[in-house]
């Protein structure tokens, strides 16, 4: 997108106008230009907060934005938004509802999670029954009790969150929760290290973490296995099907045609996805992993440097520390993880090839096409999913960006892209492409 054109539309209110007139549907439209002070835009503010449960979508607030588009390039933009440009955000719409229970869950890398089990209650049109109160400290700062009353809202319009117990509602009497200091699910004695506000089970064996890593090894972040959600995990692990997550590989037809609701045909499925799973790429079995610290992000750069599994689990933990966002913590955790003897049955699935485990190799071939280039993702692509998108990008030989910056030679816009990253990248002049030319440049094509 280049500089709007300042000669046909000296107004941002001018060009909405010309949009509407051309038969496109401008959102908010009938409010544009009606601040011309601050006093003016919070009474346009207000009027819109009044009225967000009449609209016909969710909406979480406004942008108030300068009318002078010539004055865009003169304001500029921070690396994360434009200074033409203010969001303001309605108050988060809230409900009071009452609390059954708080439950600990057991996370893959055995964080001790407290989650306030609700009545059912309506927050912006969504029906909401749970919400995470983080940790231990969070639920003693909030004293939440199962019994209580309490006002909840999605924060950011999206997650559920416990904003205040209501306490002239609360029953006399009403105990408050005590904290377990096993684990729920092992009774192994919990540990909080100095510094850290989770407290932890921390016995690999824990049967919750062995059902939350398969869980995530499985899943859509990592080698995506169409067909082994959450339900079918518990299930081969209570059939004793299961033990680590590696014994997937050694599953046959007949394991899984007994297995309750699971006929020929999905059995067959599952069986070609987990063998597709086999030469995923790199950074999604290094992510696979569980390991702490060790994100989506974290594994892309250290598949970006090994070349396998191997390789990867013979690196100390100071040559991982040399690498550009990875962390002490994180080179701390991977080298931990490899040298583990808890670990040692479960690395020797992942290397010694006789599953046919044979992970795809990260590293970009020698002048891929988009060697050198770094791009930033906004929006929806029709033909791709993010991570598909990420994961092209990285082969060709370029680098995905989170945020535009001075750095960024393209932004990639799908269908309802973010505004922030837009701006920003026409304040700085980066060049906006859409899905059909991403798709030219990773053939090789040249820009139009």
């Amino acid at each position: 997108m280049d500089d709007p054109d300042h000669g046909m539309y000296g107004s941002y209110a001018g060009l909405m106008e010309a949009l509407r007139s051309w038969g496109f549907r401008v959102e908010g439209s009938e409010a544009t230009g009606g601040g011309r002070d601050v006093q003016g835009v919070l009474e346009v503010f207000r009027k819109a907060e009044g009225g967000r449960e009449d609209l016909p979508y969710e909406a979480d607030g406004l942008v108030a934005t300068v009318d002078d588009l010539a004055s865009w390039a003169r304001l500029g933009t921070t690396a994360r938004a434009p200074r033409w440009a203010v969001a303001l955000k309605f108050k988060p719409l809230a409900a009071e509802t009452r609390v059954v229970s708080i439950e600990v869950q057991v996370g893959r890398t055995g964080a001790l999670t407290p989650v306030a089990q609700m009545e059912p209650a309506r927050v912006g049109g969504v029906t909401v029954t749970q919400a995470t109160l983080h940790n231990e400290d969070e639920l003693r700062r909030k004293d939440v009790r199962p019994g209580d009353w309490v006002r909840v809202r999605r924060a950011g319009d999206v997650i559920p969150e416990i904003l205040e117990v209501i306490l002239d509602r609360r029953p006399e009497g009403l105990p408050p929760f005590d904290f377990p200091e096993a684990c729920p699910a092992c009774g192994t004695p919990s540990v909080r290290p100095p510094g850290e506000a989770v407290r932890r089970c921390p016995n690999r064996s824990c049967p919750a973490q062995i059902e939350q890593r398969l869980i995530h090894f499985a899943g859509k972040a990592c080698l995506d296995i169409d067909g082994l959600g959450p339900k079918l995990a518990r299930l081969l692990l209570d059939e004793g099907l299961v033990r680590l997550p590696t014994d997937i590989f050694r599953l046959a037809r007949k394991d899984l045609e007994t297995l309750p609701r699971m006929g020929e045909k999905s059995a067959q499925n599952l069986l070609e996805s987990i063998d597709r799973a086999r030469t995923a790429p790199l950074w999604r079995w290094i992510h696979a992993l569980s390991v702490r610290h060790v994100g989506e992000r974290v594994s892309q750069i250290l598949a970006s440097r090994y070349a396998s599994l191997g390789e990867l689990s013979r690196a100390e933990e100071a040559e991982l520390a040399t690498l550009g966002e990875v962390g002490p913590e994180a080179s701390r955790a991977v080298a931990a993880f490899f040298r583990s003897p808890l670990n040692k049955e479960f690395l020797s699935d992942l290397t010694d090839g006789l599953l046919g485990i044979d992970p795809a190799p990260e590293r970009a071939p020698e002048g891929g096409p988009l060697a050198g280039l770094r791009f930033v993702l906004t929006g929806t692509l029709s033909g791709l999913t993010r991570a598909e998108a990420k994961s092209r990008i990285t082969a060709a030989g370029g680098r995905v960006l989170s945020a535009v910056t001075g750095d960024t030679d393209y932004l990639v816009a799908g269908d309802r892209t973010g505004r922030n990253k837009t701006a920003a990248a026409a304040g700085r002049g980066i060049k906006v492409i859409g899905e059909e030319e991403f798709l030219r440049l990773l053939a090789g094509g040249k820009e139009d």
